[in-house]
């Protein structure tokens, strides 16, 4: 039986990027889907233009939060999916078969979870990549030398999300590299990779629009594998910077090669 797909987009004075977001939802070939958007209260017109298109499998809630992670364990609670994703208000999917290629993957019972490629691109001109994450296959001490699957790519099943507890509020920036670290290093959930873009985000992130914000992730990030007893040293966190410097060469020789 062909899974459900539930997304959640968390979102906050995102009116100029939404359109794209939930318009790449709806392109997809794949239409077992439903999209929860979880919106902080914005206080710009993103209700307004989230409801100029067809309601049809969306889910909308606009409350207060207390950051994107908060927003995104409501969509987890909220969820009807057999198989939960993210994709942040300013994300979109790379192609229209991203949904269908997951479904396939995950058709599979004894996988867990599934995670793919990413383009950050330019925030205004998104035919322009800026930096590329390409991920691998996981193995055991990946999360130590500060990898992770890149997270608006990652599917995992409902159930086992659940379980987890979800995204742990006390890494305000690096919940999401927490969360895959628990689930993969930690718990053992079995996640297969797909050599594939599947999703383009656009360059201003909280966790990397600052020399600080860069510092702050990574401390979280440290902090993380402590927390889940994984084998760290002083040195996760210059290594975990440092491994973003092949990321930026790709793309510049990307962009020159097209």
């Amino acid at each position: 039986m062909a899974p459900k797909i539930s997304i959640i987009t968390p979102t906050f004075n995102s009116s100029s990027v939404i359109l794209d977001n939930m318009r790449s939802v709806r392109r997809q070939a794949y239409r077992d889907w439903e999209q929860i958007i979880v919106d902080g209260a914005s206080t710009d017109d993103t209700l307004a233009r989230i409801n100029t298109l067809p309601p049809a499998g969306t889910k909308v809630i606009s409350e207060p939060d207390n950051g994107i992670y908060d927003a995104m364990n409501k969509g987890i609670a909220l969820a009807t999916g057999d198989i939960v994703g993210f994709l942040n208000s300013d994300d979109f999917y790379a192609h229209d078969q991203v949904l269908a290629t997951i479904a396939s993957i995950m058709a599979d019972t004894s996988v867990d979870a599934c995670y793919a490629d990413l383009d950050y691109v330019d925030k205004c001109d998104t035919q322009k990549i800026k930096r590329v994450w390409r991920s691998q296959p996981y193995h055991d001490g990946l999360f130590e030398k500060g990898w992770m699957p890149a997270h608006p790519t990652f599917y995992v099943r409902r159930d086992i999300l659940r379980r987890s507890g979800g995204f742990d509020l006390a890494f305000p920036r690096q919940a999401d590299f927490e969360l895959c670290m628990r689930l993969m290093a930690k718990n053992r959930i079995k996640a297969r990779y797909c050599n594939d873009v599947w999703v383009k985000m656009r360059t201003g992130g909280t966790s990397n629009n600052s020399v600080a914000g860069i510092l702050k992730g990574n401390l979280e990030a440290y902090r993380a594998c402590r927390k889940n007893r994984l084998q760290v040293n002083v040195m996760f966190i210059p290594v975990k910077i440092l491994s973003r410097i092949p990321q930026f060469v790709a793309a510049f020789l990307q962009r020159q090669a097209s």
